[in-house]
């Protein structure tokens, strides 16, 4: 069966308010308890803002991130379901939930990972 990443980029939600963030939260992790409920959930987590480090093909590290990069990651979760339209279904719950926008994509299968 398929997985799909759903993702929110970094700065999505800082329309919220302080006071807000409670309830957002709480109602993310609903969506996520119906996901588990409903066996398509693998994964999911927050990512420290703008705190990476970039490692380089020779080891070489440098405080990320990546100075091009338009858009970082803030958020995701990876659900497995039949088919990309039950993704965006999951991904519409998503967003509702946290407010800001999702994007979905596909994650290619790689049968020795």
């Amino acid at each position: 069966m398929p997985r799909y990443l759903i993702s929110f980029d970094d700065g999505s939600m800082d329309h919220i308010s302080q006071a807000d963030l409670p309830a957002v939260g709480e109602a993310a992790r609903t969506v996520m308890r119906e996901a588990k409920a409903a066996g398509v959930w693998i994964f999911g987590a927050g990512v420290q803002r703008q705190q990476s480090t970039i490692v380089a093909t020779d080891g070489t590290r440098t405080r990320g991130p990546v100075p091009e990069t338009k858009a970082v990651l803030g958020g995701f979760c990876i659900v497995e379901v039949p088919s990309h339209e039950v993704a965006l279904g999951w991904a519409t719950r998503f967003a509702k939930a946290c407010r800001c926008a999702q994007e979905v994509r596909e994650i290619l299968f790689d049968p020795e990972s």
